[in-house]
């Protein structure tokens, strides 16, 4: 993995066009790369958590070209790599599993993203008719080990449709229920890492079967 964190190292200081396609080899050698961990994965996941097919790793792997028709950055390239590991793959409407390689910032994480308002409702009943099976994977001392539920996207007040004075009205403020394990640069570049990202991703599984389990009900 340490060829991709050098061409993303490298790509940051030269986000343009000309440099890339000079490039191109070394991009296309650290796609590959990221294609074979995916795959990898797919396969480890897969005996854990029998929702995951044995999907194409390029139906996984988010595209580097940037969309800047909207945006003041016009940098064509994105400076990390990701695949999302779900039934369907990165364009899946259910909890999945995230691989984020980015010098610096990596991380290893999932659940479920800025969900449609219906599929957030789902989650939302599930958490606030069994609180207490929520609770118990976030304090469970193996998942606590990688992850935590991420507080940075939440309402200021209760949602709609649930009583204010609910005694874990905070898990139901997220707007997204998602986890993230942060990995340092060395650790990406070491054999043990396939092994580390498979304990990580067993621990997210229990949080990622609760929330599929409720979208099974809709």
């Amino acid at each position: 993995m340490k060829a991709i964190l050098d061409f993303l190292t490298d790509l940051r200081k030269n986000n343009n066009r000309e440099w890339f396609n000079d490039n191109r080899k070394r991009y296309e050698e650290s796609k590959e790369q990221m294609l074979f961990f995916t795959e990898l994965m797919i396969q480890e996941i897969h005996k854990f958590d029998p929702e995951i097919p044995f999907l194409n790793p390029k139906d996984c792997l988010f595209r580097i070209f940037r969309d800047v028709r909207f945006s003041k950055d016009k940098s064509p390239y994105k400076t990390q790599m990701g695949s999302f590991i779900a039934k369907h793959g990165r364009k899946s409407d259910r909890a999945g599993y995230y691989i984020h390689i980015d010098p610096g910032n990596s991380f290893l994480g999932g659940g479920i993203w800025r969900p449609q308002a219906d599929t957030l409702k789902v989650i939302r009943t599930e958490i606030f008719e069994n609180a207490n099976d929520f609770k118990e994977i976030l304090a469970d001392k193996d998942f606590a080990k990688y992850f935590s539920l991420m507080n940075d996207d939440k309402l200021k007040m209760a949602p709609k449709g649930f009583p204010k004075d609910f005694e874990d009205i905070e898990l139901l403020k997220h707007k997204s229920y998602v986890f993230g394990y942060q990995i340092d640069d060395k650790t990406i570049s070491e054999e043990q890492f396939v092994s580390l990202s498979v304990d990580v991703f067993r621990e997210l599984h229990k949080a990622n079967r609760f929330i599929n389990h409720a979208l099974d009900k809709k």
